[in-house]
């Protein structure tokens, strides 16, 4: 199960609906398995249909985790017009086992769905969310 602070949540789907119309992309990190801190990155691909971490927040965000000895907890991106859920590619791209996928769909702005998975050797497990 993963747990997160409404703050981290709401950071998220804000994040997500400021870079319609592309997905937006980043990483929650954590301190002995707490989240800690949210890093906003830019999506290189700028695109809606995928994303990828920039090189320079990735080295950014790297380097802050390590000078911390925090952990990567969460990489989360955003689906503009698709539901919470792994498309092929994202699945196909997961390189980070023990790391949680969150995926915020703006399906329906209003009423933004924010879902948690486990993503490994391209099997997709749904994980429990809990807000707190």
């Amino acid at each position: 199960m993963l747990t997160l602070d409404r703050s981290y949540v709401d950071e998220m789907i804000a994040h997500a609906r400021e870079d319609v119309p592309n997905e937006c992309c980043g990483i929650i990190a954590a301190d002995d398995g707490t989240a800690t801190k949210l890093y906003r990155a830019v999506n290189a691909e700028a695109s809606p249909y995928r994303y990828n971490v920039d090189p320079k927040d990735l080295l950014r965000i790297y380097r802050d985790l390590d000078d911390r000895g925090w952990d990567v907890m969460v990489i989360y991106h955003s689906h503009t017009h698709t539901e919470a859920y792994p498309s092929p590619t994202d699945t196909s791209l997961a390189a980070w086992p023990d790391a949680y996928y969150v995926i915020v769909s703006l399906e329906d702005e209003a009423n933004p769905v924010v879902r948690a998975f486990r993503i490994m050797d391209g099997e997709v497990t749904e994980e429990e969310l809990k807000i707190s």
